[in-house]
């Protein structure tokens, strides 16, 4: 049981301090709406298909924006047997251009915890996972960067990542916690560690990140949102 609040406390960033999977499922909404007219497959036949090319790159894209743009374009030419039109093509292109460039939106209350927790000279990092330009831009057009003391931008949230971080940072895993909205990467690989996890669920997550919560976790607790954090974090 952990009787002192974490020194440091690290964010997830999307989903967690900015929208972020809301932008994927517009996006993919109007890829579907392109392939239509093209072949006809049942809505969940079609997000398979993408989501298996999906997860066969990550070992090659990463996560993000463009590894998801090439993969629908991956996804288009195989189910129409390479007859979907270069105009199409061009289409999706757009539509990863316009991710990429689309506002970052914050969300609510994330600005006044942030400033809360800074104030009671709580340490506070951000740990996200993705495409390093596309990250970098992410953070400096939501105006969060001041409140951060370390950014860490990663290819992977995994045991060894967060080992690594804290490491490299001279933190004890008993002095940390990490908050974010995915029990995947966010939750689970820092409770391996012995630190504290902080769950505050988003209402839709990207189905590689689904995974058991670790229920009855000494170290796990989960918000109802991020606005309720300042107290937890006094307890746990």
């Amino acid at each position: 049981m952990f009787t002192t609040p974490p020194r440091v406390i690290a964010f997830d960033g999307d989903d967690t301090l900015w929208r972020n999977e809301d932008l994927f499922t517009l996006s993919q909404a109007r890829y579907r709406a392109i392939l239509a007219a093209h072949v006809d497959l049942e809505v969940h036949d079609l997000d398979a298909r993408l989501a298996a090319v999906e997860r066969r790159n990550l070992a090659t894209y990463g996560y993000g924006v463009k590894g998801f743009t090439l993969s629908m374009i991956e996804t288009a030419i195989d189910i129409t047997q390479g007859a979907i039109p270069a105009g199409d093509i061009a289409v999706i292109l757009r539509l990863g251009q316009s991710m990429l460039i689309h506002p970052t939106e914050v969300l609510d209350g994330v600005r006044e915890v942030l400033a809360t927790l800074k104030a009671r000279d709580h340490e506070l990092w951000l740990i996200t996972k993705g495409d390093l330009f596309d990250q970098e831009s992410k953070i400096a057009r939501s105006g969060l960067e001041p409140f951060f003391e370390r950014i860490e931008i990663v290819s992977e949230k995994d045991q060894a990542t967060y080992r690594r971080i804290l490491r490299r940072a001279g933190v004890d895993a008993a002095e940390f916690a990490m908050v974010g909205n995915t029990v995947r990467s966010d939750i689970l690989p820092v409770l391996a560690l012995g630190a504290r996890a902080f769950h505050v669920p988003y209402h839709t997550t990207w189905a590689h990140e689904a995974a058991d919560a670790p229920e009855g976790h000494a170290g796990f607790v989960v918000l109802e949102g991020i606005g309720d954090l300042p107290e937890a974090l006094g307890v746990g």
